[in-house]
């Protein structure tokens, strides 16, 4: 699969100038996922770490709304009738699309109007960047439906994200966090008017794109294993990484740039 001129079958999907855009366009429904479009987003996420031409990607849902999570006649309903082997194969899957979220070279940037709830809020968490509106209305929704807040990650990342205390408190009640809440807790990077969303998105993806975009990959990849590193282990692992990126040419650019007095112009290698 070459993500840049992918035609997908369960989102919408464009891409200019570097940056891509995925669409969730199930708007009846509130953009709701299905077995396929799950299938069908990881296998797209995984392809783009061989996708060059990418630089960032806006993920975004339509009509108003960003994700209303798993469908409860296509996905909830066929999950009660399936044995343990089959669940766990669900599950697994359901997870490998935040992986495949993570481990793209690309950041991510969660454009979210509406409802943003259960898969649909894990996507937004999944994301480098978050971009909301006022009436963003955000539920890790699990408990309310007899299931652990512990789904695709969230225990692991939402704690990073806005602190041990907050996300316990939205995993145990699977109440709604308010747009402001979620900007006061940093969950949020950014509010925006619903009608300037996309184009704040798209300024940020731009921003992305035209900078050092093999540096961008590595800083997103160290993002994500220090997690897992103690302080001395990750700043020899940076230490590495730093010096990898010095023998870019991008590095060199800049270097000609501040010399001559100018904007560097990257290229990405």
């Amino acid at each position: 699969m070459n993500p840049a001129t992918h035609n997908p079958e369960h989102f919408l999907w464009s891409f200019d100038n570097g940056v891509g855009t995925v669409t969730l366009n199930r708007p009846e429904k509130k953009n709701p996922l299905t077995f396929e479009s799950y299938t069908e987003l990881r296998e797209f996420f995984r392809a783009l770490v061989y996708a060059p031409d990418v630089k960032a990607i806006i993920l975004t849902g339509s009509g108003g709304n960003f994700c209303s999570g798993g469908d409860v006649r296509e996905i909830i309903g066929p999950l009660t009738e399936m044995d343990m082997p089959q669940l766990l194969e669900f599950t697994r899957m359901t997870g490998d699309l935040v992986k495949a979220i993570r481990h793209c070279p690309q950041p991510v940037i969660a454009a979210v109007d509406g409802v943003c709830v259960g898969a649909g809020a894990i996507l937004a968490m999944a994301s480098d960047l978050r971009i909301a509106t006022p009436d963003a209305k955000t539920a890790f929704l699990f408990n309310r439906v007899g299931l652990a807040g512990c789904d695709m990650g969230a225990c692991a990342i939402l704690p990073r994200i806005i602190g041990q205390g907050r996300a316990s408190e939205l995993l145990f009640f699977g109440r709604s966090m308010s747009a402001e809440e979620g900007q006061s807790w940093g969950f949020w990077n950014a509010l925006v008017a619903a009608n300037e969303l996309i184009n704040e998105a798209g300024k940020w993806a731009e921003r992305i794109a035209t900078g050092p975009t093999f540096a961008n990959g590595i800083t997103k990849t160290q993002l994500n294993a220090e997690w897992d590193m103690g302080i001395d282990q990750a700043i020899e692992a940076e230490a590495q990484a730093q010096a990898i990126c010095m023998q870019t040419e991008d590095f060199r650019r800049a270097y000609r740039a501040f010399i001559a007095k100018e904007k560097p112009v990257f290229e990405g290698n």
